[in-house]
């Protein structure tokens, strides 16, 4: 994982992931390029560090947006549940990463 820094995380994108890089510029463009308030850069960075984690891992990710998308064709409340909640154990797990690992 690279620095945690806006910078490092876009280029670190840009090598390995790079499939993420237009949805990370647009979102930054969005949302933090013109703010005049810095508040939303640490939402912005978790996001974006937690889909860089999943996309260096392409088996997990697969795991992950395959269980999202069973969640959402999933009929029964419950079992949705469970599905979505393994899915953002597996992203937060992905996401605690740290720089250099």
């Amino acid at each position: 994982m690279p620095d945690k820094t806006p910078r490092a995380l876009r280029a670190a994108i840009a090598e390995h992931a790079p499939q993420l890089l237009v949805d990370f510029d647009r979102h930054w463009r969005r949302d933090i390029a013109d703010a005049y308030d810095l508040a939303p850069v640490p939402a912005f960075m978790a996001r974006w560090w937690s889909e860089y984690a999943l996309a260096r891992d392409p088996q997990l990710q697969a795991k992950v947006h395959g269980l999202e998308d069973a969640a959402a064709r999933e009929a029964d409340y419950r079992r949705a549940k469970d599905l979505i909640e393994e899915a953002g154990r597996l992203r937060r797990a992905a996401a605690a990463a740290e720089p250099g690992q």
